[in-house]
């Protein structure tokens, strides 16, 4: 055997050494979990599913009467006394406040004095009027024209008293008037909302000086920001859940969106699919008219959330999970789950029936609501770190940022771009067909021998 030969067949077996070196490297790799930096945030059942399907479309709002009155303060007048609190319930004609009438009543004293002394001016002016009537008679003809100027001056002022008497009693009407009505009462049944002294309300804002909200038939008042306003529309089905109990709901529809009359909110606003709608956003008001009114309080806060009918899964028995969780690709149904030293696995499942409107799958065994799971992403291998905490996702490590699926698993110089297996130079030629070594195999594709003889194969040459 050559030396050329020997060192051509050392060299082939070293380099299936290191490749199969590589190859067990890189599969104990995957067997240990991949990449230690690899971790995939995991959430339990239970709190998957109580996450209706209306949660990334979830709004605030607050009950409150279908009615509102609003009562104005007479910036000209004092309030004397105010005979209602914040949460008092009143009724139609409750004297809510009055005012102070002392200075009216003075200026009414006042006004009276200065009509009595518009009377009597007028009285005297009549009497200067018959006296001078009396003169003119008997006075000559060149002195008729002076007595005429004088009685028709009188009969001026006369006339412009009588005005001045006139707007003197109507002041005085005023006065009394407001003095008559200085109690302010309540025009209809209800719970006092807010008293303003100042007439402003906390947060700075022209007010009213009093609210008060109607008792009898409640609506819901929501807030949406100007990036959702356009997620809804009147006669949008509605879901409403108290903040306390999430179990316990309302149902109804909006009404009514106000698109006219915006709220700036110049803080961060978070929507409760954990979004942040900016440092500065307008926001709008929506009403939802309810079904029933049964067990809510006026003033009570509440979520709202668009029905896609996922108020029905409560009626449902058994554990039911959205079927995006669950992988079907190899036939056997299963789920990404923590085990029990916090490492993913696939978790294989029975399946039961099937909601098509939630998208949901009964499951009925082999999992349960206390298990851990992950959305199955593209990438998940078994025995990656499993964590509760999001923020330990490093969002950086090789999982979340692989280049090509198709690509996975190809060695540089083994696979081309395709996917199909690299041909090594000095192994294959470009056509795929093997490369025949230099001093080897002749042009035709026998083997060359040092004799010059052809026809010997590779293993007789090794043995």
């Amino acid at each position: 055997m050559s030396k050329k030969k020997v060192g051509i067949i050392i060299g082939v077996i070293a380099a299936a050494v290191v490749a199969a070196g590589v190859g067990f490297y890189f599969l104990k790799g995957r067997s240990n979990g991949g990449n230690s930096a690899d971790k995939v945030y995991v959430e339990k059942v239970s709190a998957i599913m109580n996450q209706s399907a209306g949660i990334n479309n979830r709004y605030s709002g607050v009950v409150e009467p279908q009615e509102t009155l609003e009562i104005n303060k007479d910036s000209e007048r004092k309030v004397k006394e105010v005979y209602v609190s914040v949460g008092d319930e009143v009724e139609e004609g409750t004297v809510l406040f009055s005012y102070d009438t002392e200075d009216l009543q003075m200026q009414i004293d006042q006004a009276k004095l200065e009509m009595e002394g518009i009377a009597n001016d007028i009285s005297n002016s009549n009497a200067q009027i018959a006296e001078l009537q009396k003169e003119k008679a008997s006075a000559p003809e060149d002195q008729q024209f002076e007595y005429t100027t004088q009685i028709q001056t009188l009969q001026t002022s006369i006339k412009q008293s009588e005005y001045n008497k006139k707007s003197k009693q109507a002041e005085i009407d005023k006065y009394q008037k407001s003095i008559d009505n200085s109690e302010v009462t309540s025009k209809m049944a209800g719970v006092v909302k807010e008293i303003n002294e100042n007439g402003v309300d906390p947060n700075g804002n022209t007010a009213a000086y009093m609210k008060i909200l109607a008792t009898g038939e409640y609506r819901v008042k929501g807030t949406i920001d100007e990036t959702s306003v356009g997620t809804i529309s009147e006669g949008t089905p509605v879901i409403l859940r108290s903040r306390l109990d999430e179990t316990q709901t309302w149902t109804g529809s909006i009404s009514k969106i106000d698109t006219e009359s915006t709220q700036t909110d110049s803080n961060s606003s978070y929507m409760y699919d954990g979004s942040s709608s900016g440092d500065s956003a307008s926001k709008y008001s929506f009403y939802v008219t309810l079904d029933s009114t049964d067990g809510l309080m006026l003033g009570q806060h509440l979520y709202i959330e668009p029905d896609y009918g996922q108020g029905t899964a409560e009626e449902k028995e058994g554990l039911w999970l959205y079927d995006y969780y669950i992988v079907q690709d190899d036939g056997d149904p299963y789920v990404w789950a923590a085990d029990k030293k916090n490492r993913l696995e696939k978790r294989k499942v029975e399946l039961g029936e099937y909601d098509e409107n939630l998208g949901e799958y009964e499951i009925k065994s082999g999992l349960s609501e206390d298990d851990l799971i992950a959305f199955p992403m593209q990438g998940l291998y078994e025995g990656v770190a499993a964590v509760t905490n999001m923020e330990e996702v490093d969002y950086s490590s090789p999982l979340y940022n692989q280049e090509s699926t198709d690509d996975s698993g190809m060695d540089e110089g083994m696979y081309d771009e395709a996917g199909t297996e690299y041909m090594d130079e000095g192994m294959y030629n470009t056509d795929g067909t093997e490369y025949m070594d230099e001093g080897m195999y002749d042009e035709a594709g026998t083997e060359f021998t040092d004799s010059g003889e052809s026809g010997a194969t590779d293993s007789e040459v090794v043995e």
